[in-house]
């Protein structure tokens, strides 16, 4: 168990959060909006997305890739982390790429707006409404393997007007990132990627058939907080480029090493090593390489979801029930695993704050569970607060990824609502799902 230091895990929070002095005692805000009211509103559970939090993260990308990589570069929003429209159309202001997997990413980004330039369709084994879609409405497919080469090679053959988007290769460098283990992609048995062979036979099939093939792809893993074993795979990604420039005559003219740096989500991992660091490794080693070999700098585009959007989302829960059992005090909160399964996923550890009353002495331990049917649905564990009343309102920060869109309606939940903050004003930008919704998509059994 940690210390309860409310000032401490500030730090966790959006960038626009205060601690405000209120009638019965301190209260949290985030961009002036007073979260008791907005949870009164909209009820709970709700998610807050704070665009300063969101506008600092790429501002901070952006000024080292700048000032630590010589060539050419541009960052991709990992749509994986959280997407909806207004998420969309805020990537599009930012002029940043927008990472759509399949058909249903990109319907998102075709209800915002979303220029074909500014997206790039991932996907370890797209169907064919997934490539129909890709090819009406990308800029770049990232194609993962073999067959899926020769499938765009066919269509090309069939179809010799067809407006093809460019064309990138996802290798496997052989060396993940240190992470949990569901969440490493870069090693040699990743269902990930093609090795080495096959992406010089994919680069000839290109060439053969006229593919529009620009860039190559890696990634090794999502929620690592220690960039050196990006640099091997930088390498040998490097040695791939120079033998096919040797043997096939051809060089991609964009390098991207994915994304998944890491953020911290407990005030234990305080301070976390930075965007800054992380770029900085990225950008230097990549130039390295470039020069020691000869190549000419590739525009290098990184693809960080978690790191934008994590910290700035924040889940609200409203405390239904206090149990005090053999040896744990649990605060039953009406959200948990149906919005947030990456505890029962990953063993995630999460912190929070009570929305008021933040300066009362901590009182022991609490276990934060859910509603759901599963001995699983533990949002925190061992966590110092305060005595927590019934009725009160807990704020769980660096919520803003991998929560949301991997939520679910177990036990009959909807998700939540979903409210955007800027400068004092909240906007809905999703609705909480109605019982209505649930029933949606069903029919009934004919008449017997």
């Amino acid at each position: 168990m940690s210390d309860y230091d409310p000032r401490e895990r500030l730090a966790l929070f959006p960038d626009s959060t205060r601690i405000e002095p209120a009638v019965g005692g301190a209260r949290l805000t985030i961009a002036g909006c007073d979260l008791a009211a907005l949870a009164q509103s909209h009820g709970t559970p709700l998610y807050l997305y704070d665009q300063a939090t969101l506008d600092a993260a790429v501002a901070e990308y952006r000024e080292a890739l700048a000032r630590f990589y010589p060539g050419p570069s541009g960052i991709t929003y990992a749509g994986k982390a959280f997407l909806c429209v207004a998420m969309a159309q805020w990537v599009q202001r930012q002029g940043l790429w927008l990472d759509c997997t399949g058909v249903g990413e990109l319907r998102v980004a075709a209800a915002a707006g979303v220029r074909r330039e500014q997206i790039v369709v991932h996907g370890v084994n797209k169907g064919s409404a997934d490539v129909d879609a890709a090819l009406a409405q990308a800029g770049t497919i990232v194609v993962d393997g073999l067959a899926e080469v020769r499938r765009l090679s066919a269509l090309a053959e069939d179809q010799p007007a067809l407006a093809l988007p460019d064309v990138w290769l996802r290798v496997r460098p052989g060396l993940a990132v240190e992470t949990h283990a569901h969440t490493q992609t870069g090693q040699k048995d990743s269902k990930f990627g093609m090795d080495w062979d096959e992406a010089a036979e994919s680069v000839r099939i290109c060439q053969q058939h006229g593919l529009p093939l620009t860039g190559l792809h890696f990634h090794q893993g999502s929620h690592f907080h220690d960039p050196e074993p990006i640099g091997p795979a930088l390498d040998r990604t490097l040695d791939l480029v120079e033998s096919l420039s040797a043997d096939l005559g051809w060089q991609p003219r964009v390098i991207c090493p994915g994304g998944g740096w890491g953020v911290a989500y407990h005030e234990d991992e305080l301070p976390h090593p930075t965007v800054k660091e992380y770029v900085r490794f990225v950008g230097e080693r990549l130039a390295e390489g470039c020069r020691g070999r000869g190549l000419p700098f590739p525009r290098l585009h990184l693809e960080p979801g978690r790191s934008i959007v994590a910290q700035a989302g924040v889940a609200l829960y409203r405390v239904g029930a206090v149990k005090h059992t053999a040896g744990r005090r649990w605060l039953l909160v009406d959200g948990g695993l149906a919005d947030n399964p990456r505890r029962a996923l990953y063993g995630a550890r999460y912190s929070a704050l009570p929305v008021d009353g933040l300066e009362r002495p901590a009182s022991g331990p609490a276990w934060l569970g859910g509603p759901y049917c599963e001995s699983g649905d533990i949002l925190i564990e061992d966590l110092a607060l305060p005595d927590i009343e019934p009725g009160e309102l807990i704020a769980v920060p660096v919520s803003g990824a991998y929560q949301l869109s991997m939520a679910s309606n177990y036990n009959g939940a909807r998700k939540p609502a979903v409210l955007w903050l800027d400068e004092g004003r909240a906007h809905l930008i999703q609705e909480r799902e109605t019982l209505d919704d649930l029933i949606r998509r069903d029919r009934a059994l004919p008449a017997g």
